[in-house]
């Protein structure tokens, strides 16, 4: 079984349980080698409200700390849709590395999941 099934399988499960609203929506994280990607995610609606990239910040420094960077701004977009708190979406990744330092950067500025 490939790699990127087993990612999709594990997203999957996860989603079965986690659903976002226009008040609490779901932050949906993607990371392929070179890139990180969030997006705050409306289901019910099906619209992504806001999101934020790797090719948006400056890429100076490790993945990790451009994916602290990602959060941030992402955080930053949310707050002023006066979005505060959200649930969280590792989209089948482990909460490690770029994942944790992409939700840690949103919570240091203010977004709580």
């Amino acid at each position: 079984m490939g790699q990127l099934t087993k990612r999709k399988r594990i997203h999957l499960r996860i989603r079965k349980k986690v659903k976002g609203t226009s008040v609490k929506p779901r932050l949906n994280v993607f990371r392929s080698n070179k890139h990180i990607y969030c997006q705050l995610i409306d289901d019910r609606k099906g619209v992504t409200i806001v999101g934020a990239s790797s090719k948006e910040v400056s890429n100076e420094g490790t993945r990790t700390d451009v994916a602290k960077r990602v959060g941030e701004k992402l955080a930053e977009r949310a707050l002023a849709m006066s979005i505060n708190t959200s649930v969280f979406d590792r989209g089948g990744y482990l909460y490690h590395g770029r994942v944790k330092a992409l939700a840690d950067g949103a919570r240091e500025k203010g977004l709580q999941f």
